[in-house]
């Protein structure tokens, strides 16, 4: 989502807001009103549907490491998750 704020002066200034909580939009808005300030609100374009599967992914692994450093999990030894892993695509061949 961006809003487009433009002056009311000869100089125009632009400042391009990417907003990511749908919810803070109205209290923004409210405030450029406030400051007498002429906006535009346009939606960016939406993510096709390999590019939302990716950003759920890359969600999820941020949701695991914050986890992870949180201590609410514990990690696998990485040889053994290694060695599984390889054991798995074996049995599939």
């Amino acid at each position: 989502m961006m809003i487009k704020i433009i002056s009311k002066f000869v100089i125009m200034t632009t400042l391009i807001v990417n907003v990511d909580n749908e919810k803070d939009l109205p209290i923004l808005k409210e405030i450029l009103t406030r400051f007498g300030l002429n906006y535009e609100v346009n939606k960016g374009p939406l993510l096709n549907k390999e590019e939302d599967k990716l950003l759920k992914k890359l969600k999820k692994s941020f949701t695991e490491i914050n986890d992870w450093e949180a201590g609410k999990v514990t990690l696998q030894n990485a040889k053994k998750a290694i060695t599984d892993i390889e054991a798995e695509l074996n049995n599939e061949l």
